[in-house]
């Protein structure tokens, strides 16, 4: 048996260097609160879905959104305040580690913050910072029941404001009815998407007439309705009625509105990715030291081969996970007006990523059978929710059709752009408010993937990948989807899935070579991937819409990875090793 190798986060010894000394205090508070609380604890309360008052009251009293989700521009004297993206994946992945709870309190924090932020209103960013340091979470009202999160689609009304209340300083009486809108139940400033009604002087441009403002939830006028789930995270659906609306509580109108809103999505929930990271690693360090302890039919449940074959590729998938993750924070971080490959990115890590999550927490759940379901088990929490990921925070289907948009680019038309290195600078990620039009993603250029899969050619797995991804791009030069198969989403997701691929590939091998990861790594990494292109190889040649050329592109794009027993041994004490390397404080 090895060492742990130390690329999974564990509790016992995490000490990241590489973040200033404010940074690590915090995230070693915050371990320290919920190994402080325990698991026992932990799980009790996630089972009575009561809201996490001892969680939110340490953010408050550590100030710890307050530190971390303030820009620099409105932390006051406090240097440690400033929006870093490198360190909020870091938190973001510490707080799914121990519950959707805790990780879901500051997720759509964030996603409340993302309109004010953005905005050109001094005294709404003002107050936000005053209530960040305050110990407040935020919310985000955008979603309704009959429209979802669709933009254009809106019954919550802003109507003019009569003589009596505009001479109070009221502008406008909001109306209408949110849900599925995460801390609407405490949330001093939620963020609301709306539209103005009759008698609004409003522009000629088209969607003049939507808008944002805040509402806060302690008003009267604000009707808190339901939790829509029965969970310990708060899923609200609330009403307003009659709200007052002042000019300093109007955010953005126009088309700003619908900017804001999309934007706040590519800041917010790339946070899904880290989420989904952090619960898989629990669950498997919870599987491992279960299955390698368990004695079954006279043998070590891991003596079994299939048993390791799950978990050598369940722990290949979160190394994956991590790598494309942490090199996906790099362009978000680097990104500008002139360097928009954080579009592409950012999708990937809400689909990509999170299906596998799903997938790993599949793989060790039927390892570990029926120890999966016990109460007193984070897996049970975690196996019970880490489906959300994927499909509740913007579905699969929506981020791969949005993908889709960039792969022309991507796959065959390069451009030139410096090298960007890896972003753990202490600095305040300014762009993230600053992203400016949504529109043009068709245009978004990339610089050539094909480096670097060259540069690990050496590594048989990638190699064959590398001409599984060439062949693909020869699949879009010669039998890519023609007019009726443009618009059959189904047709086009699995060639959207296929292309995910390339480009997760991609930044894996880009964040391997970073941190000097080892080969056996990466070709573990490798042979999953290989096996997933040619899993949806297979489903393209099974399309009833697929036409010859492209069936035929189908079977001879089917490849499988170089097997060697020496180095899956290697692989599997690796992960043996994890034996009893973490379990939470009971």
């Amino acid at each position: 048996m090895t060492d742990v190798d130390g690329l999974l986060f564990n509790p016992r010894t995490y000490d990241p260097q590489y973040f200033d000394e404010p940074t690590r205090r915090l995230l070693r508070a915050t371990i320290d609160f919920f190994e402080g609380q325990g698991k026992h604890k932990l799980v009790t309360e996630e089972m009575g879905a009561g809201w996490p008052t001892e969680f939110v009251d340490f953010v408050k009293r550590e100030k710890l959104f307050a530190t971390f989700l303030t820009p620099a521009a409105y932390g006051g004297d406090d240097p440690a305040k400033r929006w870093d993206g490198a360190r909020n994946h870091a938190l973001s992945e510490i707080l799914g580690f121990y519950g959707m709870a805790y990780w879901y309190t500051e997720q759509v924090t964030i996603l409340g913050l993302g309109p004010i932020w953005q905005s050109a209103n001094e005294k709404a960013k003002l107050r936000a910072a005053a209530d960040l340091d305050d110990g407040q979470v935020m919310a985000f009202g955008l979603s309704e029941r009959a429209h979802g999160a669709d933009v254009y689609q809106t019954d919550m009304i802003l109507t003019p404001a009569d003589e009596a209340d505009q001479a109070r300083g009221i502008r406008y009486r909001a109306n209408g009815t949110k849900y599925y809108i995460g801390n609407g139940n405490v949330a001093s400033m939620v963020s609301v998407f709306g539209k103005f009604g009759e008698g609004a002087e409003l522009g000629e441009e088209a969607g003049a007439n939507y808008a944002f403002f805040v509402a806060d939830s302690r008003r009267p006028e604000y009707e808190l309705i339901d939790n829509v789930v029965h969970m310990q995270l708060y899923v609200s659906t609330f009403a307003l009625h009659n709200y007052p609306v002042r000019d300093e509580d109007i955010l953005h109108t126009g088309v700003e509105a619908f900017a804001a809103a999309l934007n706040t999505v590519n800041v917010g929930k790339f946070n899904l990715c880290s989420g989904a990271i952090g619960m898989s690693e629990h669950s498997f360090y919870e599987a491992i030291t279960h299955a390698d302890n368990r004695i079954l039919y006279g043998n070590r449940v891991t003596d079994f081969s299939h048993v390791r074959a799950n978990f050598v590729e369940a722990y290949a998938r979160i190394l994956a996970m991590k790598l494309f993750s942490q090199r996906s924070v790099d362009y978000f971080r680097s990104a500008s007006l002139e360097d928009r490959r954080y579009l592409l990115f950012n999708p990937l890590t809400k689909s990509k990523v999170t299906m596998e999550g799903e997938r790993v927490i599949n793989l060790l759940h039927d390892v570990i059978a029926a120890k999966g379901y016990e109460k007193y088990t984070m897996f049970r929490h975690f196996a019970n929710i880490i489906g959300a990921y994927p499909r509740l925070e913007g579905t699969v289907h929506v981020n791969v059709g949005l993908v889709l948009k960039f792969m022309p680019n991507y796959m065959l038309n390069p451009a030139e752009y410096p090298e960007i290195g890896t972003r753990l600078d202490a600095v305040d990620d300014k762009f993230f408010f600053a992203q400016g039009p949504t529109r043009g993603a068709g245009r978004v250029q990339f610089a050539d993937w094909k480096p670097a899969f060259e540069r690990f050619s050496r590594i048989d797995n990638v190699a064959t990948f590398y001409g599984q991804a060439r062949k693909f791009a020869d699949f879009l030069m010669t039998a890519g989807p023609d007019a009726e198969q443009q618009k059959d989403l189904d047709f086009l997701l699995t060639v959207g899935q296929i292309f995910s691929l390339i480009a997760y590939g991609q930044l894996i091998l880009e964040q391997a070579e970073l941190t000097g990861l080892d080969d056996d790594a990466v070709a573990q990494i490798f042979d999953t991937i290989i096996r997933d292109f040619s899993s949806f190889a297979v489903d393209l040649l099974g399309k009833p819409t697929a036409t010859q050329p492209q069936q035929d592109w189908a079977r001879d794009a089917i490849a499988a990875p170089t097997p060697d027993p020496a180095r899956f041994d290697r692989m599997w004490s690796r992960v043996q090793a994890y034996n009893g390397a973490y379990e939470m404080n009971p």
